[in-house]
């Protein structure tokens, strides 16, 4: 085998302008192969960011209030109560579970809040709104409200407000202005505006404002408890099993950011399979050009072929001649796409949270192991063909011609 080895080395370097040529096309193609698939995987990555990258990746909330039956006599139907709705749900006991949840490993943030509803005044102005009430010290754990900001800033006090840059536009109000918020209880507070913000998303933007817990248990009439837990996690792609887990943790009920984002899954689905027929035609070009050289290269040396069968080489032994060509040119023509790939798509910032990218290209998903693994065996593939017809080839008829 090593003998095999030296003697493929020697015939690739016997032809160095072919040799070099057909490196280069293998390159190319796997050049192409790593960054189809850090566009994809980045793009993917971007999107997801840019949609769900600063809301809630798990929400916790109270488990669903059910209608119960109430035990009767003998002989007697029974009575159904049904479940309350007039009252707020909330998580009771929440607080001790803070300290919990902040230690769980693969949770980034965590954000207990109390939910509301109600109607934001400026003079004539009106406009309902959504009204959550955060922890001051939480107040950039899902959201970053601090690189967000377009005016002002985010730090929340008693009858203090953050509103999106949409409402803000619609009442015609800036920093430092005072509003009346009406809760949904019929409380009403004065508010002064300490930061304008701008996520991007317009339900948030236009329909979302933030104030302090304290202030949003007085509105509400809330005095113990709160309405639900968001939490952030470092990975966004375990929010499935981390929901369970929470769940499981906290008793309460636990719903991942995938549950409301099904169309958005489906289209990464599908961009993720164009994106795989893609590398795989790139793929299939690379073994089409691998082939077709070593056709001519076995056509080019059957008289020396034939020399070597006719001093006892064995087909197994021409076998492995061209099939280690092709092994060495593929893998010295992934090693140089692949290498040729890390080095200029690395000089590309990756997607990250908050930052428009010149191009959503996440050189760490450039698959750039698999690149060089499917090409080497691609090639090997490809020579195979040839291999089986250099031994096929009869020494007496080659070396009579």
């Amino acid at each position: 085998m090593l003998y095999a080895a030296k003697l493929a080395w020697r015939y690739l370097a016997s032809s160095r302008g072919q040799t070099a040529l057909l490196i280069a096309g293998v390159a190319l193609g796997v050049f192409f192969f790593v960054f189809i698939s850090a566009l994809i995987g980045g793009l993917g990555q971007y999107l997801v960011q840019r949609t769900v990258g600063e809301i809630s990746h798990v929400t916790l909330t109270p488990p669903p209030s059910e209608a119960r039956l109430l035990p009767g006599t003998e002989g007697l139907s029974l009575t159904v109560a049904q479940a309350e709705t007039a009252q707020r749900e909330l998580l009771a006991g929440a607080e001790a579970l803070i300290p919990v949840l902040d230690a769980t490993p693969g949770v980034k943030g965590v954000s207990p809040q109390i939910i509301g509803n109600g109607i934001l005044m400026r003079g004539q102005a009106r406009a309902a709104v959504s009204v959550t009430g955060i922890e001051p010290q939480r107040v950039s754990d899902i959201a970053n409200f601090g690189a967000r900001l377009v005016e002002g800033n985010a730090i929340l006090g008693s009858n203090r407000v953050l509103i999106g840059k949409a409402l803000a536009e619609d009442l015609k109000v800036s920093v430092g202005q005072i509003l009346r918020l009406q809760s949904d209880r019929g409380q009403e507070r004065a508010l002064q505006i300490t930061g304008i913000y701008e996520l991007g998303v317009e339900g948030v933007d236009r329909r979302s404002i933030f104030i302090s817990q304290p202030t949003a248990r007085t509105l509400f009439a809330i005095p113990q408890g709160i309405s639900r837990i968001e939490v952030s996690l470092e990975d966004l792609s375990q929010a499935d099993r981390m929901a369970e887990r929470l769940a499981a943790l906290t008793g309460y009920r636990a719903e991942s950011w995938t549950s409301g984002n099904a169309q958005l899954l489906d289209g990464l689905k599908a961009q993720e399979r164009s994106g795989d027929m893609i590398k795989g035609f790139s793929l299939v070009t690379i073994v089409i050009g691998v082939a077709s050289a070593m056709l001519v290269n076995t056509y080019r040396r059957s008289s020396e072929i034939g020399i070597m069968r006719a001093t006892g080489a064995r087909r197994g032994f021409v076998l492995a001649v061209f099939i280690l060509q092709g092994a060495l040119i593929g893998l010295c023509g992934g090693a140089l796409g692949a290498g040729l790939g890390f080095a200029i798509l690395s000089h590309i910032p990756p997607p990250e949270i908050g930052v428009t990218p010149v191009m959503p290209v996440d050189y760490r998903q450039g698959a750039y192991g698999m690149a060089l693994l499917l090409t080497t065996i691609g090639a090997v593939l490809a020579s195979l063909l040839p291999a089986r017809a250099a031994s096929k080839i009869d020494p007496v008829k080659v070396i009579g011609q």
